[in-house]
């Protein structure tokens, strides 16, 4: 199990070396950035010069960076003007494609492998006009994370247009097989279950967002804390079939009456990594039925 902690737990705060010093000291190996202007300004130059002076005399490292997905967001505000890549009119699609290209040049200073993106805004509809500019985009923006070394997970959000069968389908068929998919527990909970979104979108998930909640609203909970089944969830997860494990991608909202979350943070990681590892510990008597019913599964699609 990789354990990786996305910033979004301190989204509504400046990502500053003290803060990545406070990750540090917790002993958390990896982090997801997110690029938010107010959080970190992917495109101030003395910004990106700052946290890539950091990251070269430290340990913690960059699993992924998560793309930007809105502009102009005021302090205070809980969302601002999206930046989407599904946009049908045709300057402000070219605007979004520009917007994530400036984010991946991050990696010439910050090493990551993975760009987090979502395929338009959460509660579309599915529209052909929206899957049309999301490949046109797509095409371009595969080729230009290919020229840097990264390989791009589209994440599965609320709504029909980025459902873990949409984005199945915009692989398949657009046989870009180069694009990969970033599990998120949170959001499938919200739509047809982690179980069924994960195995319509096993086969390309190369990285997670593991979050909780009531499956009525996108709270970013801690895991445990809300209605997900993790018996069920970390069995799947855990048996992806990923050389050194699905990387575990804690996406927390911030919660200003804990007073340490990272201490929170950790004793989930170790809760996490032993449900996994009793889960591994079945006997394959007990592991058979298992198996057999995948393989019936399998055989019926």
């Amino acid at each position: 199990m990789q354990r990786v902690l996305s910033s979004y737990l301190y989204i509504h705060h400046r990502l500053t070396p003290a803060v990545l010093a406070e990750i540090e000291r917790a002993q958390v190996p990896a982090l997801e950035m997110w690029c938010d202007r107010l959080h970190f300004d992917y495109r101030a130059a003395e910004v990106v010069r700052e946290l890539e002076e950091w990251f070269q005399d430290h340990a913690l490292k960059v699993h992924a960076l998560h793309a930007p997905i809105e502009r102009d967001l005021a302090p205070g505000r809980e969302s601002g003007s999206p930046i989407s890549i599904a946009e049908p009119e045709r300057v402000r699609r070219l605007d979004a494609v520009d917007e994530i290209k400036r984010a991946l040049d991050v990696v010439e200073s910050i090493p990551f492998r993975f760009l987090i993106l979502h395929v338009g805004a959460a509660r579309e509809t599915s529209d052909p006009r929206k899957l049309d500019a999301a490949f046109n985009s797509l095409e371009h923006l595969a080729v230009f994370a290919k020229q840097r070394g990264v390989t791009i997970a589209l994440e599965n959000i609320p709504g029909e247009l980025a459902s873990a069968a949409n984005l199945r389908h915009l692989i398949q068929d657009t046989r870009m097989t180069d694009l990969r998919l970033c599990f998120d527990t949170g959001h499938a909970h919200l739509e047809e279950g982690v179980e069924r979104s994960f195995e319509t979108m096993r086969d390309w998930v190369v990285t997670t967002h593991v979050h909780d909640n009531h499956g009525d609203k996108d709270e970013h909970l801690f895991p445990f804390e809300g209605t997900i089944d993790w018996d069920a969830a970390l069995k799947l997860l855990g048996a992806a079939p990923l050389t050194g494990g699905l990387p575990f991608v804690l996406e927390l909202r911030e919660q200003p009456a804990l007073a340490k979350p990272l201490e929170r943070v950790n004793a989930v990681f170790d809760r996490i990594e032993a449900a996994l590892s009793s889960a591994q510990k079945l006997k394959p008597a007990e592991a058979a039925p298992t198996a057999k019913a995948a393989q019936k599964r399998t055989g019926a699609d």
